[in-house]
C-alpha cells in the first residue's frame, strides 16, 4: 500500500512542533556535553539582579594552597553563567530520587571536584541522579545578602528540575538539596525560603522550587550577628522539608548553627537528624581520613534509606 505524500506545509508544521517539543524537553535552556555529561543552562537570558562583569571562568587553585586529604581541590571561580551538570546513576541503579548539589567556598569560589563531583558519584551508587549546581560565584549582592545570586540559581535548578521530572527520569516529589560551608547555606535557604527570590520568568518558574529533603554538610550563614539564634530571614514551619545535618565541634563555622536549626525543627515537628562529631574541621568533603566525621556519608545513606529516599519509585 503507498503512504500519502505529505505536503511541503504539513513537513514544515511537523517540524516546527518537533523544535517545540526539544526546547521544552531541555528545559527551555541551551544544553551542551562537557566529557560526555549533560549540561544545561539555568538561564535563557542574563540571569536576575544583581549581576556582575566577570572574565572567564578559572581554576583559582595555586600550587601552594592546601590540600584535602593530600589531594588537590579544583576551586572554580568568576561563574556568571549558571548551569546543572547531570550525573546519572546505572539505569539498573536508579531509584528515581534526585538531589541538587551546591558546593561551597565562602560565596566567592565553588570546590568544584571536593564538594561537587565526588558528591554526584556518592549519590550515584546510591541510585540517586545528582545535579551539580555551578551558581554564580563571587556573591554579586552588596547589601549584606551575599546568598542571594546562589539563592536565586538554586531555586531556580530545583524548579527545572522537578518541571522536567520526566524527561530526566525522577520523581517530582523525590527532589532534594546538598550543600557545603556557603553551598550549605544555599541549600538551607532554598529549602527554608517560601518566596522565590526572583520574579517568575517562564513555565519553569511556575513549577516548586521547594526540595523534598534538605542535606547540609558544616553548613555557614546560619547564625545570626548576635549569636543567639538563627538569622532571621531562616523561617522554619510545619512543612519545611526534612533535614540531615553533619558538622565538627572544632569547626571554625559555629555549630551552634546547626543546634540552632535543629531545635527550630524540632519545634515545628518536622523530624530531622543531626550529627555533631568532636573533631574533623572544616572543608573535608567525601575524602576520608582517620577522623570519625569523614564517615558522615555513611549516616547521611542510613537517614536516606530510613525516610524512604532510596527505595525504587516505579
Amino acid at each position: 500500500m503507498k503512504r500519502p505524500v505529505k505536503s511541503k506545509c504539513s513537513q514544515i508544521i511537523v517540524v516546527l512542533v518537533l523544535f517545540s517539543f526539544a526546547a521544552t524537553t531541555i528545559l527551555r535552556s541551551a544544553e551542551t556535553r562537557e566529557q560526555g555529561l549533560e549540561v544545561i543552562r539555568l538561564w535563557k537570558t542574563t540571569p536576575p539582579a544583581p549581576n556582575m562583569e566577570l572574565t572567564g571562568e578559572i581554576d583559582t587553585t595555586k600550587p601552594d594552597s592546601n590540600l584535602v586529604a593530600d589531594q588537590r581541590v579544583i576551586r572554580l571561580g568568576n561563574v556568571s553563567n549558571p548551569t546543572l551538570t547531570v550525573h546519572r546513576p546505572d539505569q539498573d541503579k536508579s531509584n528515581g530520587t534526585s538531589v541538587v548539589i551546591c558546593p561551597g567556598g565562602g560565596h566567592y569560589i565553588l570546590a568544584w571536584d571536593l564538594e561537587g563531583t565526588e558528591v554526584a558519584r556518592w549519590l550515584n551508587d546510591l541510585g540517586v541522579t545528582a545535579f551539580i549546581l555551578k551558581y554564580r560565584v563571587p556573591s554579586r549582592d552588596r547589601e549584606g545578602r551575599r546568598w542571594i545570586s546562589a539563592v536565586q540559581d538554586a531555586q531556580r535548578a530545583v524548579s527545572a528540575v522537578r518541571h522536567q521530572a520526566e524527561y530526566l527520569n525522577i520523581d517530582p516529589e523525590r527532589i532534594g538539596i546538598l550543600g557545603f560551608s556557603a553551598g550549605g547555606e544555599t541549600a538551607a535557604l532554598t529549602a527554608y525560603l517560601s518566596v522565590r527570590q526572583y520574579a517568575e520568568r517562564d513555565a519553569v518558574d511556575q513549577t516548586s522550587h521547594l526540595p523534598d529533603f534538605n542535606i547540609l554538610i558544616y553548613p555557614a550563614g546560619l547564625v545570626n550577628k548576635n549569636k543567639n539564634g538563627l538569622q532571621d530571614h531562616i523561617q522554619i514551619h510545619e512543612k519545611s522539608p526534612a533535614t540531615f545535618m553533619a558538622h565538627a565541634f572544632d569547626d571554625r563555622v559555629p555549630v551552634e548553627g546547626c543546634l540552632f536549626l535543629m531545635h527550630a525543627l524540632k519545634n515545628k515537628g518536622v523530624a530531622s537528624e543531626l550529627h555533631i562529631y568532636a573533631q574533623g574541621g572544616h572543608g573535608y568533603g567525601l575524602r576520608k581520613t582517620k577522623s570519625p566525621v569523614t564517615t558522615w556519608d555513611h549516616r547521611c545513606a542510613d537517614w536516606m534509606r530510613s525516610q524512604g529516599w532510596l527505595s525504587d519509585f516505579n
